[in-house]
C-alpha cells in the first residue's frame, strides 16, 4: 500500500511503499475513505510531542471501510464504514480504565502516534476504539468529528444543564461544540487571542451571545 511517512520529527513525510497491515486478534483492517488533519498531527511533525513511533504513518481522523476482521471482533462486519480516533487502545485495568477515564490511561496508545494512522491506503484499529459512522455524514464530514468533534463533546457533556457556556480559543473543537450547544439553546461566549477578528466574526456566524478578545 501507499502511505505518507514520518521518518524524523521535522522533517517533510515522505511517500512509501509499505505491506498491507494484516489485523490481529480484536483488529479491523479498513480502507482508508478520509484522513483529517489535526493540529496534533502537526506537533508530532515539529517534534513537540516527543515519543512518536518511527517511522510512522500520521493522521488520527479516520473515515473508512472494514475489509478485514481479526479474532474476536463481533461489533462489526466486511464493508461497514467506521470511525477512527486518537485513542487506539487502552490497558482496561487501571484506575482511569475502571472509572470510564481510559483517556488518561497511562498505558494508552494513540493512532498516529505510537500505532500508524490513517495518512495511507489502509490501516489497522482496535475494534474496541472504533465507531460506527451514520450514513448522514459524508467521509469528509465525518473525520473532524473523530477528534475535534469528540474532545468538544466531552467537555459539553462535563457542563450538564449549565445556560451559559464560556468557550476559550474557537478552533476545530469550539466551533463544533458551539453549533450543539446552540442547538440545545444555551448561550455561548467565544474568547480568543487578541485581535483575532477572523476567529471572532466565525464565532458570531455560529450564533454565539458575545465573541471578544
Amino acid at each position: 500500500m501507499r502511505a505518507m511517512v514520518l521518518n524524523l520529527a521535522g522533517q517533510p513525510l515522505r511517500l512509501a511503499e509499505l505491506s498491507l497491515p494484516q489485523p490481529a486478534n480484536g483488529q479491523v483492517l479498513v480502507k482508508v475513505s478520509a484522513c483529517a488533519v489535526c493540529r496534533t498531527d502537526l506537533h508530532v511533525v515539529d517534534g513537540e510531542l516527543s515519543k512518536p513511533k518511527l517511522p510512522l504513518v500520521l493522521g488520527h481522523e479516520i473515515v473508512g471501510r472494514v475489509i478485514g476482521l481479526g479474532e474476536a471482533v463481533t461489533n462489526f462486519k466486511i464493508g461497514e464504514r467506521v470511525g477512527i480516533p486518537w485513542l487506539g487502545w487502552t490497558c482496561g485495568q487501571c484506575r482511569f480504565c475502571r472509572a470510564q477515564r481510559e483517556n488518561l490511561c497511562e498505558a494508552a496508545r494513540f493512532t498516529g502516534y505510537t500505532l500508524d494512522g490513517g495518512y495511507a491506503e489502509y490501516t489497522v484499529a482496535d475494534a474496541r476504539f472504533c465507531f460506527h459512522i451514520p450514513d448522514s455524514y459524508s467521509d469528509t464530514e465525518a473525520a473532524p468529528l473523530l477528534c475535534a468533534g469528540l474532545i468538544g463533546y466531552r467537555s459539553l457533556k462535563s457542563t450538564r444543564d449549565a445556560r451559559r457556556l464560556g468557550i476559550y480559543g474557537f478552533g476545530a473543537a469550539a466551533h463544533i461544540v458551539a453549533q450543539v450547544a446552540r442547538y440545545q439553546g444555551r448561550d455561548v461566549f467565544a474568547f480568543t487571542r487578541p485581535g483575532d477578528f477572523a476567529a471572532q466574526d466565525f464565532a458570531k456566524s455560529l450564533g454565539v451571545v458575545l465573541a471578544g478578545d
